[in-house]
């Protein structure tokens, strides 16, 4: 590991403090770029309103009888999710953040589950809400972020927001004046369920605050940056580093649209900073070198500029804005950094981003560690690895096999509580004080983490040889004919074995430019994905082969972070 100083951070022992002592260092500057109807473009919002509108709207929560009750927040990235999040744990209750995208039955399940006492959600859900309404006991207030009209069982965000500040004019300091205890839990956040039923993960300010510090001393950030919000901010790696994280830091935070408005808002913003999952940074860096080809010998006069590009970074010369300016244009001109998390990234995809003069690093991290475990640094950084473990953090490998990978256990600050009313699975995650995560990897002399894949998915032979389906999907993906895979263990009916199974679905896009439209029948398809999986067994040993291809055209199920619902999908 190289002996290079961590950042200096600010201490924080909760979110109420960060908010506090941010408004006072950076005052007027904006804290959020909001769209707004009508305006073309994004309207700033300074610290101090951000900071007097959670002070309001927290206080009308608590004239409504929220004081230390669960309050549900379900909607897409905006400004009224970021005020109703620290409105409700910097003074009035705990936060439950749901997924946006879950199916109805889902909602109601999880609003039982936690026990919430009102619900807070875009107007874009009302018809979801609508189907809830009365339904669940404990949901004595539903909330809509957007105004609306004739209803008299839901109130409008404004209608509180308006009444928090009349109540603040009348002398009213309840929230203002409420105490933080650092250690409670402020944060009931149900997990994404990949391999498994999702389970509430109980979190704290101190838990987050932890976090923040920690990451924050490995890689720069400043008041000078501006996020573009892309990701659903109910995950925990979007809430804490995407939307946290940058106003601990003083930075901007502009939200997304959308996926298919990345770009233009990109442009819009003059964000510096992305946070992504690789399925979006493989993506855009497909894009650049798509676009190149339309243009005759222009993949050739890029190949050469980044050659030249890179011989003169060596020399501490970097041309790479002039050089690459479409490139940098094309994102807005301003960004510098990528971040990459929730999967691992084709190591290719951050070195050729930083060939372009874009810096890109990726992290590991679970939703029950805050989320972040491990972080590449922006001035010591291996692409092909997870990243270093945090400052505030213990991190091993138990029970490491001849190879070095075992199951990757942490230990620290951000840790959470536990599982909300899950004492079974407790006791599986938690033992001497160590917390295991159910990932597979390896550390190198360096102290880098590496992943091989989930514990729970590995395959095991029957001479006891383990295989991670992950290892295989990363050269599967490598495959411009093959848009995403899942391997698994599948039991052998003659021989009893388990042998290594895949389902593919193929990139009917890129085959049909190799065959020519109308030429792709189902058995050319199949014999071009049976060629490039016998590519794929060429760089495995044998006991790694895949036997069994399953082509399907319809995709993988997945997670609103892009992950495989692997549970699902066997059962399929």
């Amino acid at each position: 590991m190289k002996n290079i100083p961590l950042y200096e951070v600010r201490p924080i022992s909760n979110l109420k403090e960060m908010l506090v002592s941010s408004t006072e260092i950076f005052g007027e500057k904006p804290a959020f770029l909001v769209k707004e109807k009508g305006i073309e473009g994004y309207v700033p919002v300074s610290y101090k309103k951000f900071k007097a509108d959670v002070d309001a709207f927290g206080t009308a929560l608590i004239s409504l009888g929220l004081k230390d009750k669960r309050i549900a927040l379900i909607g897409e990235s905006r400004y009224e999710w970021a005020v109703s999040y620290l409105a409700t744990v910097n003074g009035t209750g705990i936060t439950v953040p749901l997924d946006k995208e879950l199916p109805v039955t889902e909602i109601e399940s999880l609003l039982t589950r936690s026990s919430a006492s009102a619900i807070i959600f875009s107007g874009h859900l009302k018809e979801q809400i609508d189907k809830i309404l009365g339904n669940i006991s404990s949901i004595k207030h539903y909330i809509c972020m957007d105004d609306i009209e004739g209803q008299e069982n839901i109130v409008s965000f404004s209608t509180l927001l308006n009444k928090g500040y009349q109540l603040m004019n009348a002398g009213d300091t309840s929230f203002i004046d409420s105490t933080i205890d650092n250690e409670a839990v402020s944060m009931l956040l149900f997990t994404s369920g990949t391999t498994d039923q999702s389970k509430a993960v109980m979190l704290s300010h101190s838990n987050i605050c932890s976090n923040l510090m920690a990451m924050c001393s490995m890689l720069y950030i400043d008041s000078s940056d501006t996020f573009l919000s892309i990701l659903p901010i109910h995950h925990t790696y979007e809430c804490t580093c995407g939307f946290l994280c940058p106003l601990y830091r003083g930075s901007t935070i502009a939200h997304c649209e959308g996926l298919r408005h990345i770009v233009k808002n990109l442009q819009e913003s003059k964000a510096t900073v992305m946070l992504g999952v690789p399925l979006i940074f493989e993506a855009m860096y497909k894009r650049i070198w798509d676009t190149a080809a339309k243009k005759p010998g222009m993949v050739k006069k890029l190949k050469i500029a980044i050659k030249v590009s890179n011989a003169l970074r060596k020399l501490n010369i970097n041309l790479t804005k002039k050089l690459f300016a479409l490139v940098h244009n094309n994102f807005g001109g301003k960004i510098r950094l990528f971040i990459s998390g929730a999967a691992a990234i084709d190591p290719e995809v951050p070195k050729g981003f930083r060939s372009l003069g874009i810096h890109m690093v990726q992290g590991y991290g679970l939703t029950e560690c805050s989320p972040i475990v491990a972080l590449n640094r922006d001035v010591d950084f291996n692409d092909r690895a997870a990243g270093l473990p945090l400052p505030n953090l213990e991190v091993k490998i138990d029970n490491p096999d001849d190879d070095g990978i075992g199951e990757i256990i942490v230990k620290g600050s951000s840790i959470m509580k536990g599982y909300y009313e899950n004492e079974e699975a407790n006791r599986k995650v938690f033992k001497d004080g160590w917390f295991h995560t159910g990932d597979a990897g390896y550390m190198d002399k360096e102290g880098f983490i590496y992943i091989t894949g989930r514990k729970k998915n590995v395959i095991v032979t029957k001479n006891g040889k383990n295989i991670y389906p992950e290892e295989i999907e990363t050269l599967i993906a490598n495959s411009p004919c093959i848009k995403e895979s899942m391997v698994y263990g599948k039991e052998d009916e003659s021989s009893g074995d388990v042998v290594v199974s895949c389902i593919v679905v193929p990139d009917m896009e890129n085959i049909n430019a190799i065959l020519g439209e109308g030429e792709a029948s189902p058995e050319k398809v199949k014999q071009i994905i049976h060629a490039e999986i016998k590519t794929v067994n060429s760089k495995l040993v044998n006991y790694k082969h895949i036997k069994n291809i399953h082509i399907r055209d319809n995709e993988l199920a997945k997670t609103t972070t892009k992950k495989i619902k692997r549970f699902m999908e066997e059962k399929v």
